[in-house]
């Protein structure tokens, strides 16, 4: 049977997608992860890569086409595949099902999953998982009520995770029968919150997510037990367990630790934080899937790994780690297949207390990544904390609790530190002739940063103009704005969202400028301004997004870019929100610039640089006067436009912001 892949949901508000390319062709032979077309939303532009290997049997959507989410865009295979049912989603033919439906007797035990009575089951709404290492969310708020009917698509609750909120769908319709948690509790992901059907049906073993009883019928599972002794190496060592470097997103391809929180030996188990590492957009942290000892750690601090790579190894003293730095299995698995009698592989099972039992002092604690990351900030133990969450779970607001009542004799321990006084003054001799530089690797960040810039100047044919225009009225307003800003709705309004809002609107008339060049000889010209805005960070250089900046007034192109700058520096920007931009704004005139040639940030054609004020002259009436000139630089990618029409954009923005009480009236 041939499978489908899907059209990805690219945000949890996207509900279609466009392909913009297929890189692949029908009859084409695909591996998994090869990258099969590029495909946008609204707001950014992705690749979809194939989760299956075969030939590529069939296209249900060409070039330009809509699709919604979560449908199959194509149907991968071996040829003579069926694919009929694929397009539209649905099930496996008949007439392929019916060999396996002929020993109809055996299937009859499934109906004993139903509830008794023959009473029909409700549906479950699960915990949705939003990113790659979240383990669980919390419910923030529930918009609707047990009793209430809902349809698919309605929004059932808030939620968060420590980095970001969002809205939960539900994925049934009926009456909501049953809410399986209230507004603050912390619910793992993939996990029933509540449940939807009609009044009546059964909700039995919903909450725990679990068939209901009558489904011990599946007992005779155990024959999958052999399975481990064909995976564990020869000799009949037990196989330890690869930690993998998390896929961070979509475009992500390796990842940098920044720093090991666990060393070998170690005792871990599942959920501890072992590492924390960082792409060139964001930091994250790395939970343990296994629990037991930290065997070995592959990559150090600082080292730059391929994601979906194992990382380290989790296992019992003695368990072979052999391959797993590669991510294979031992060479000498094969040879353990006809060990039939299992009973070897039988005593592993033993361990597994051992390994509970050298936990913290309070195992049983189970701690949200908000409440262990403010333990680390404040330097208390957050297991020791009391738990005010579900099922005893320990919160950030227990551990900032504990943190305020904690006893202070931990402030002694320094003490023993000042009998260390005398070595420590004769240190600084011999650092006196080692000290003449210090060697630091570049961050994730800086190296993306690095790559992308040297890529820009590489494949672009760079031109930068320099322009300037009179600021004083401009400036003039600004002021004016600042004295009233609360009463004319229009707080703290900065130079820079005001050459942010004369950019959103003179942009269109410049469909070249306000464009991106996604393959070579063809220019895609945008129908609404999407605004990338430079951001210093204590990490680096970040460029936010400004979704569709010329449907904005001045107020809220502010507000969202200060909501940007203020995600970027915290850390907390998503790639969605550091991709899709159709021109870029970087403004230097605070620290002084008076001049300076910006990079083009590819597929984009264009940025604009912001410089500084200075005082010139010019002639007024006869009369010599000084002015305040702001400066303007335009690099733009000559392939995609000529000097000409770059100049009349400059022109012309320059002249609506001498005029920029005009422009606000259009």
């Amino acid at each position: 049977m041939a499978v489908g892949v899907l059209m990805p949901k690219a945000g949890i508000t996207v509900e279609e997608c466009v392909i913009t390319e297929w890189l692949k062709k029908k009859g084409d032979h695909v591996n998994v992860g090869d990258v099969l077309f590029t495909y946008e939303t609204d707001k950014a532009s992705f690749e979809c890569e194939s989760t299956a290997e075969g030939t590529l049997l069939d296209i249900f959507y060409e070039d330009g086409d809509e699709v919604p989410v979560l449908v199959n865009v194509c149907a991968i295979g071996q040829p003579g595949d069926d694919i009929s049912g694929i397009k539209e989603g649905g099930s496996a033919p008949a007439a392929e099902a019916a060999p396996a439906a002929a020993p109809a007797p055996a299937a009859a035990p499934a109906p004993a999953a139903a509830p008794a009575g023959g009473a029909h089951m409700a549906q479950g709404v699960l915990m949705p998982k939003a990113g790659i290492t979240v383990e669980e969310c919390v419910i923030t708020e529930w918009l609707k009520k047990e009793g209430d009917q809902v349809n698919v698509g309605d929004v059932l609750f808030t939620y968060e995770t420590d980095k970001a909120s969002f809205e939960c769908e539900s994925t049934a319709a009926g009456t909501l029968l049953k809410i399986f948690y209230e507004d603050g509790d912390e619910v793992p992901v993939l996990v029933n919150v509540c449940a939807i059907g009609q009044p009546g049906d059964s909700i039995e073993g919903l909450k725990e997510g679990t068939a209901p009883a009558a489904a011990p019928a599946a007992a005779p599972a155990p024959a999958a037990a052999p399975a481990p002794a064909a995976a564990a190496p020869a000799g009949g060592a037990h196989m330890a367990q690869g930690v993998l470097m998390p896929k961070a997103g979509i475009t992500v391809e390796e990842c940098v630790i920044t720093e090991w929180l666990k060393k070998e030996g170690d005792q871990v188990n599942v959920g501890d934080v072992l590492f924390t590492y960082e792409t060139d957009k964001a930091s994250f942290e790395c939970e343990s899937t296994a629990a037991g000892t930290l065997l070995k750690i592959f990559y150090g601090d600082g080292d730059e790994v391929p994601v979906l790579v194992n990382v380290c190894a989790v296992g019992q003293p003695g368990d072979s780690i052999e391959g797993l730095k590669e991510g294979t299995a031992p060479a000498a698995a094969p040879a353990a297949a006809p060990a039939a009698p299992a009973p070897a592989a039988a005593p592993a099972p033993a361990a597994a207390p051992v390994a509970a039992s050298n936990g913290p002092a309070n195992p049983d604690a189970k701690v949200s990544p908000r409440a262990r990351k403010a333990a680390a900030e404040l330097g208390v133990d957050a297991t020791a904390a009391t738990g005010t969450g579900a099922h005893g779970r320990v919160m950030e607001v227990d551990v900032k609790k504990y943190a305020a009542s904690a006893p202070a004799p931990a402030a002694a321990a320094p003490a023993p530190a000042a009998t260390a006084p005398a070595p420590a003054a004769a240190a600084p001799a011999p650092a006196a002739d080692d000290a003449e530089y210090t060697d630091v690797k570049f961050s994730g960040v800086r190296k993306a940063t690095a790559k992308g810039m040297m890529k820009s100047l590489s494949t672009m044919a760079q031109l930068t103009h320099y322009h300037s225009f009179d600021a004083s009225a401009l400036l003039a307003l600004r002021k004016q704005i600042k004295a009233n800003g609360e009463t004319m709705g229009m707080p703290n309004i900065t130079l820079n969202d005001m050459v942010l809002f004369a950019v959103s609107r003179i942009l269109l008339h410049h469909p070249d400028l306000n464009a991106t060049m996604p393959q070579e000889n063809m220019l895609r010209q945008y129908h609404h301004v999407h605004l990338g805005m430079a951001v210093d960070t204590p990490k680096g250089l970040f460029v936010p997004t400004i979704f569709n900046a010329d449907q904005m007034s001045l107020a809220e192109i502010s507000t969202e870019a200060k909501r940007l700058a203020k995600l970027c520096q915290e850390g907390k920007a998503t790639p969605d929100m550091l991709s899709g931009a159709t021109f870029t704004v970087s403004n230097v005139g605070s620290l002084g610039v008076e001049m300076f040639t910006p990079i083009v940030n590819p597929p984009q054609v264009g940025i604009l640089g912001v410089c500084g004020t200075t005082t010139r002259i010019k002639e007024v009436g006869g009369e010599i006067k000084p002015y305040q000139a702001m400066g303007l630089c335009l690099t733009y990618d000559h392939r995609a436009i000529d000097g000409s029409p770059a100049s009349r954009f400059v022109k012309e923005l320059c002249g609506a912001l001498e005029n920029f009480s005009l422009l606000m009236m259009k």
